[in-house]
């Protein structure tokens, strides 16, 4: 459940368009150390399929996403 997850660390990426949330995303995951969870706020649609692809293939988890009003928060586990 998303609803119970607390982040260890926000990355609003609002307002920006692919590909920057998922290289903002990787910078971010590469400061933060293994287990802490992520989470991006975003605006474009597309995030929503690119996360869990970025993330399965650099070894992360992706927890789920939850849709605010004009925005959706995308929650990734470090590896």
């Amino acid at each position: 459940m998303v609803e119970n997850i607390t982040p260890d660390k926000t990355l609003d990426c609002k307002g920006l368009n692919c590909p920057m949330p998922i290289l903002k995303t990787k910078k971010t995951l590469d400061q933060m150390e293994s287990g802490q969870i992520l989470e991006i706020l975003g605006t474009d649609p597309a995030t929503g399929n690119d996360l869990p692809a970025f993330a399965g293939n650099a070894g992360h988890q992706y927890l789920g996403s939850k849709d605010e009003d004009g925005f959706t928060r995308y929650y990734l586990k470090t590896k």
